[in-house]
């Protein structure tokens, strides 16, 4: 018979190892951890070795930052911070979704909602607490009546550039939100954003949190990204379906539904082993009578193909014969639409809104619960929602406005793990708008570079179309518009480069590919390149790479990362090359360092925090 020993018991309380235990769990489901881990090991070094109080972790849209989020609580857990606190976009349905995968990890303590721990009789005091809360201003008040007294609180802010910056800092004004997860932060409290759209948090200043220690999290390797829906020169992955502006009728959301209905029969008779339900998302505006005409559109479709004495019938049956004949040749088309007609009725549709998610059942939405799930949605479905075996989406309208980037960049829902199915997939969209949001994505991912290679503040494009952020989010005061520059990574200056440069015989691309593989692709970037050799109104003409300059006499500059806050190239060398948009130039100190410096002469704007100084 064992005998009681009290001293063990307790010892098993110090000997956790929370965060081992979720990297077992993901491995055991066949997740490779390692992206997790990096981005985890640079969260703890910032709060253990850096002193950083306030940063964010970015990565891709739906790249799977909740189970890092998970793992990263784990590890905060293990090294003695007792109470987490989540916060999430004010949604019902997005908290209990996160909850719930929270409770499935089996993290101890097991996560819960702030409504939870608000009775008096519930203490915080000893123990460890995982906490939601919504981003709120009721249910935040409720939260840090109840927590105020506790101290050393790391507040994890999901979608961190959503509601969390202080919209009003241009007229000396905060904003509720932000103040009180101000508040609850405190003197002493560790804030950490997540997103994949950063840009906001910077040039908002939010929290004060220090851009030169932010973690990348990267995307794992069967991620689909930008790469594959927005790619500068590679052939197309999946099916796009470019519409004229003009073309909004009810007919090509009818035709694209008979591609999807087509495409799940072809998976379902052809590829899987067991039939999957699939979804397609109609992106419409965020006006809910625009949901409502929709949805009245889909639902004729389907009750015209569930009905055979239904007068569209025969028709629509005969256009999908045909369609299918087209997407499939090989396959025979009259098993997939025997498929069809025997399986259409298993249809839903799910039309999620702001109307505070009364009646939406999220989860047979994101995780589709009927054969054939129909999504409709706005705004609400640009953030934070994953949609698990998405397989088309159609945007029924472009925009005559500015593109947001952070916006736009987050309704990229198709991202994320399609790589078993990507070659059907399918991408319904306004001509203008596909056009518009590759260029967004473009400058987004030069912009992230600009943070990975930790030199300095991040440079944020934007030009006569997209914008970065809401302006009013912006803090004029510390931040600087058209420098109209970028620097990219250091390296060892040799005078062969110069050789390279002047050598007359070369393409100016040519050149810079030269140059890159001498210096690396951290110092000149391949997807530079591949923009660069995409927007040439000119040819060869449009690019020019001037001659490596000293920087050694600018006393306004910073000598030892090669930087200075008014910029490098001005009129004088531009004028060397006058038909040239794009200008390279490499400038180097006395140290013998170096870095290159890309121009666009044009409509593009640069922008810049200046709260480092550089």
């Amino acid at each position: 018979m064992s005998k009681f020993d009290l001293d063990t018991l307790k010892a098993l309380r110090g000997s956790e190892s929370r965060y081992n235990a979720q990297l077992t769990r993901l491995r055991e489901s066949g997740i490779d951890v390692s992206c997790i881990e990096q981005a985890v090991a640079g969260a703890i070094a910032n709060i253990s070795e850096n002193a950083s109080s306030s940063f964010v972790i970015f990565g891709e849209p739906q790249s799977g930052k909740t189970e890092m989020m998970i793992c990263l609580t784990a590890r905060l857990l293990d090294l003695s911070h007792d109470l987490i606190i989540h916060l999430l976009n004010d949604s019902v349905q997005l908290l209990e979704q996160n909850l719930d995968r929270f409770k499935r990890s089996r993290l101890a303590p097991a996560a819960r909602n702030f409504s939870e721990i608000l009775d008096p009789d519930i203490s915080l005091k000893g123990g460890k607490h995982v906490i939601f809360a919504k981003k709120n201003a009721k249910d935040l008040d409720k939260l840090l009546e109840k927590t105020h007294r506790i101290r050393r609180k790391v507040i994890i802010d999901d979608e961190a550039d959503y509601a969390s910056p202080n919209s009003k800092i241009n007229r000396g004004e905060v904003t509720r939100i932000n103040n009180l997860i101000g508040q609850l932060i405190s003197d002493d409290g560790i804030y950490i954003g997540v997103t994949a759209t950063p840009a906001r948090l910077d040039l908002n200043n939010t929290f004060d949190n220090d851009n030169e220690k932010w973690v990348r999290f990267p995307a794992h390797q069967n991620y689909t990204g930008q790469e594959d829906f927005f790619p500068l020169e590679k052939k197309l992955a999946y099916r796009l379906n470019l519409l004229s502006d003009t073309q909004d009728e009810p007919r090509f959301i009818r035709e694209s539904v008979f591609r999807f209905l087509i495409t799940v029969a072809y998976i379902n008779l052809f590829e899987n082993s067991a039939e999957e339900n699939y979804s397609m998302l109609i992106h419409t505006s965020g006006k809910r009578e625009d949901h409502s005409t929709d949805r009245k559109t889909i639902e004729k479709i389907f009750q015209d193909l569930i009905d055979e004495n239904s007068r569209n019938f025969a028709s629509y049956l005969r256009q999908m014969y045909d369609q299918a004949e087209n997407l499939f040749p090989v396959a025979d088309a009259q098993k997939i639409l025997s498929y069809i007609v025997t399986n259409v009725s298993r249809f839903t549709i799910i039309v999620m809104n702001s109307d505070r998610d009364k009646g939406t059942d999220f989860t047979a939405a994101t995780n589709p619960a009927a054969l054939y799930t129909i999504v409709i949605g706005g705004n609400i479905v640009s953030r934070g929602v994953t949609f698990q075996n998405l397989l088309s989406m159609f945007f029924t309208r472009s925009t005559k406005t500015k593109l947001q980037q952070d916006t736009y960049i987050q309704r990229a829902r198709m991202f994320g793990s399609r790589g078993r199915y990507l070659e059907h997939f399918e991408l319904t969209i306004p001509q203008s708008l596909y056009t518009d949001w590759h260029r967004c994505f473009v400058f987004h991912k030069l912009a992230l570079a600009s943070i990975v290679q930790g030199r300095g503040s991040p440079i944020w494009i934007a030009d006569k179309r997209i914008s970065v952020a809401s302006g009013t989010s912006i803090e004029r005061a510390r931040v600087q518009f058209d420098k109209g520059e970028m620097l990219f990574a250091l390296f060892k200056f040799d005078p062969f480069l110069d050789q390279i440069a002047d050598d007359k015989k070369m393409r100016p691309l040519d050149k810079l590919k030269e140059i890159q593989k001498l210096v690396g692709e951290a110092a000149v970037p391949e997807y530079l390149l591949d923009y660069v050799s995409r927007i040439a109104p000119t040819g060869t003409d449009s690019i020019a790479l001037h001659a490596s300059q000293s920087i050694a006499n600018y006393k306004d500059a910073d000598q030892v990362h090669i930087d200075r806050v008014k910029g490098f190239m001005g009129t004088n060398q531009l004028k060397k090359f006058p038909k040239a948009v794009h200008h390279f130039q490499i400038f180097r100190n006395a140290r013998g360092d170096a870095r290159l410096l890309y121009k666009f002469q044009g409509s593009l704007q640069f922008i810049k925090n200046l709260k480092n100084g550089r």
